[in-house]
């Protein structure tokens, strides 16, 4: 397989990870609004989250570096063209962080009440921009034949796009209350079993439709199979969350992200963003590559750093894998 093959498949597996590991985390700052009763309660979704949520976004800080560096036209073409929504991305992710360090530093109602609200809102608007952002790669985008995006915000809005949106906001939604029923204990456990029911009804109706729309405009047998997997899977955990498996549920709604991250890539290969103007300028996995001399040194690094950051980021799931509820929490002391 040649390099710049081999970088689109590590490209596509970082971006998987990184919707597998931010997918639950920002399902669990959206039903800080959907879930919790009270301040308590919200307390108990955040400390499931405390210790892992910023380890969950080097996921993407390094999937947006090995695009820049392995694949630079693709990069500068992205970050162009959807200049808006990945800065509205990007802002909301810098106060979503504050949101959390901040919160309990002072005891006024308002003051924690405030960075709640932002919490929500940081969690939901990126859940659902991330989905439009894809379903825009994936259906393709008006680039001309110096590979320039040259059609406005609010072409990236179409139908297609806006169903991706709502499948991811949706899957990371039932993601996190998997995930929720998995990490506490008590009253707020069965409810987020309720809530992960509800909404992984939804998500099955929204993520079929996109699924079926995608396989039919840009599919072929691979992504046949991934589709198959997805709904499988999506299904499957459905039936172990009402079985009160909740280690179950959760292994399979993270394969529902696996698997239809993975489709996705597979109908987008070999293009890394088509042009809808016209095939021949679509940017492709050999027209946007770094060269080969750039890609063997990224190998390289790449084969000795990830296992030390992978085997790393496990260990602090390990650590911080016990179950907590509302008798966990203790009184703020300021």
């Amino acid at each position: 397989m040649e390099l710049h093959n081999v970088w689109f498949v590590l490209i596509a597996f970082l971006w998987i990870g990184y919707f597998f590991l931010e997918g639950f985390d920002f399902g669990i700052g959206i039903l800080t609004r959907l879930l919790a009763r009270d301040r308590t309660e919200k307390r108990v979704l955040i400390n499931t989250i405390g210790p892992v949520w910023d380890g969950n976004e080097v996921w993407l800080l390094t999937a947006g570096g090995a695009t820049f560096a392995a694949f630079p036209e693709w990069y500068a073409t992205l970050f162009s063209g959807f200049y808006l929504p990945l800065l509205v991305i990007l802002v909301c992710l810098i106060i979503r962080g504050v949101a959390f360090e901040y919160r309990a530093k002072r005891p006024e109602e308002r003051w924690q009440r405030t960075w709640e609200t932002a919490i929500f809102w940081t969690s939901l608007i990126p859940a659902f921009l991330w989905g439009v952002a894809f379903g825009n790669i994936v259906r393709g985008v008006k680039l001309d034949a110096e590979f320039e995006y040259v059609g406005n915000v609010w072409d990236l809005f179409n139908p297609y796009a806006l169903l991706g949106g709502l499948v991811t906001l949706t899957l990371f939604t039932f993601h996190g209350a998997v995930f929720a029923a998995l990490k506490t204990v008590g009253d707020i456990r069965s409810r987020a079993r309720q809530m992960a029911l509800r909404i992984g009804l939804i998500t099955a109706v929204l993520a079929l439709v996109f699924l079926v729309w995608t396989q039919i405009e840009r599919g072929d047998g691979a992504s046949l199979v991934a589709m198959v997997v997805t709904v499988a899977a999506l299904v499957a955990a459905l039936v172990a969350n009402q079985a009160e498996r909740e280690g179950w549920s959760f292994a399979l709604s993270g394969v529902t992200i696996v698997a239809a991250v993975t489709m996705l890539f597979l109908t987008l290969f070999p293009n890394v963003m088509p042009s809808t103007l016209d095939a021949d300028w679509s940017l492709t996995v050999t027209n946007a590559s770094s060269s080969d001399y750039t890609l063997t040194i990224m190998t390289w690094l790449t084969v000795i750093a990830a296992p030390l950051v992978m085997v790393y980021q496990g260990w602090t799931y390990w650590v911080f894998r016990k179950r907590i509820g509302t008798q966990h929490i203790a009184d703020p002391v300021h």
